[in-house]
């Protein structure tokens, strides 16, 4: 890859402090493009693993390769962009997701689908990568918001990819895996040829040797204050892990849904996110504060976790069912990003990098253990699901939440405890 673009633009750009740069605009496009295929899988899977007769416990294995092999590998890639450069990781990795969902797109037998999932896996461990890409073109001023710019296209990929998987299903449960082969070949040659390198050749100085995640997470909970939260950004990412690996199952149950229509509600979870996290978080984070945000967004996962299984076509409908769902957007959207916005102001400056990847690394394992948990709760004695398993798996991902809710509860009444300390002193 020696034809890449001069990097020089970059150090003029960052030197003269610009923000949406070509560069990070290439880089958003790219993390976007990603992440709608990733999308695409969601409300799919099931519906397509079960013509190769695999079981709840199946789907719940495949959700959870995907993301074990995304922990194992992130800091791998990481690592190799330190010493290589972040474009040649980032052309790789991205070739390697196109191949994985041409496996997937073409799978006729069980063993086939594991082995996409896990070869998509091992290469969307490139996340690291390419935060990392927009660390190395953005100020110190601008590396926040450039992380936003990240986020952004995280919520984007979760909205468009399953309102494209919906519309996609009817020509057959393999066409949109297809599709996201052919978005993500199309996104490697793009990024080929557009993407400056951020990193100069020879460069070594700034790679450093990462920690091993384990480590890290063990440090953390010696941290009274940060073990909390990232103890509940586990289980808050873990609860919502088994809801959309159960959903599709939940839809097929009590409503007789397909792959289609399931997409679109799948999207509109999504879309309530991004309203919520784009428009209205920040201003009820400055008014109540973070620690408030967390309480209420974990009770209301609490509830609305606990009573959607009592909705079906003959119990409340789908209007019903789509307030329940924006329980779970409002829960989700207030509690991750307040989590992760109290870890940062616990630790100091120089540690901002640090606490975000071991938030990061909860994150991984609660999305490793929430599938796997949820693929055991879904399987009745005949290896499928009722109505039953729905309940019981419902319901303890509601658990889970009250356990993250009583965690938050007795922080903010910490939190407030010390803010009035500090007033009368």
């Amino acid at each position: 890859m020696n034809d890449a673009p001069s990097a020089a633009e970059l150090d003029e750009t960052k030197i003269e402090g610009k923000f949406l740069t070509r560069p990070l605009l290439i880089i958003f496009l790219t993390i976007f493009i990603d992440l709608v295929g990733f999308g695409i899988v969601i409300p799919l899977l099931p519906f397509y693993a079960e013509e190769m007769h695999a079981t709840p416990l199946d789907i719940g294995l495949l959700v959870s390769s995907y993301s074990l092999m995304q922990f194992i590998f992130s800091p791998v890639w990481g690592n190799l962009s330190d010493r290589y450069g972040r474009r040649p990781i980032l052309f790789c990795t991205i070739i390697g997701s196109s191949v994985g969902y041409w496996i997937l797109g073409f799978a006729n037998v069980l063993w086939l689908l594991y082995a996409g999932r896990i070869l998509a896996g091992i290469m969307g461990g490139n996340l690291s990568t390419a935060q990392a890409y927009i660390a190395d073109v953005t100020t110190r001023e601008n590396r926040a918001k450039g992380m936003g710019l990240f986020g952004m296209a995280f919520g984007f990929g979760f909205i468009i990819g399953p309102a494209l998987a919906g519309v996609l299903s009817r020509f057959g449960h393999h066409v949109p895996f297809l599709v996201a082969a052919s978005m993500s070949l199309c996104n490697a040659i793009l990024l080929y040829f557009i993407l400056p390198e951020s990193r100069k050749t020879g460069d070594r100085s700034a790679a450093t040797k990462r920690r091993n995640r384990f480590a890290d997470l063990a440090e953390a909970l010696s941290n009274k204050k940060f073990g909390l939260i990232t103890v509940e950004y586990f289980l808050v990412i873990a609860s919502f892990a088994i809801m959309t690996t159960a959903f599709a199952y939940y839809m097929m149950v009590k409503f007789g849904y397909n792959a289609e229509k399931t997409g679109y509600l799948l999207a509109y979870v999504g879309f309530i996110s991004a309203i919520i996290q784009g428009g209205i978080f920040g201003r009820l984070a400055n008014r109540v504060g973070e620690a408030s945000l967390v309480a209420f967004g974990s009770l209301v996962l609490v509830l609305t976790l606990f009573a959607v299984p009592f909705v079906g076509a003959d119990a409340g409908g789908l209007i019903i069912l789509l307030i329940g769902m924006a329980g779970f957007s409002l829960g989700n959207s207030l509690a991750s990003p307040a989590l992760t916005s109290l870890a940062s102001k616990t630790v100091g400056e120089e540690e901002q990098g640090k606490s975000f990847g071991i938030m990061q690394s909860a994150a991984s394992l609660g999305r490793v253990l929430g599938p796997l948990l949820c693929g055991v709760l879904l399987n009745n004695a005949v290896n499928e699901v009722d109505s039953y398993t729905i309940f019981r798996t419902f319901w303890t991902a509601s658990g889970i939440m009250f356990v993250a809710f009583l965690i938050a509860a007795y922080y903010l009444r910490s939190f407030r405890r010390r803010e009035e300390q500090r007033a009368v002193s």
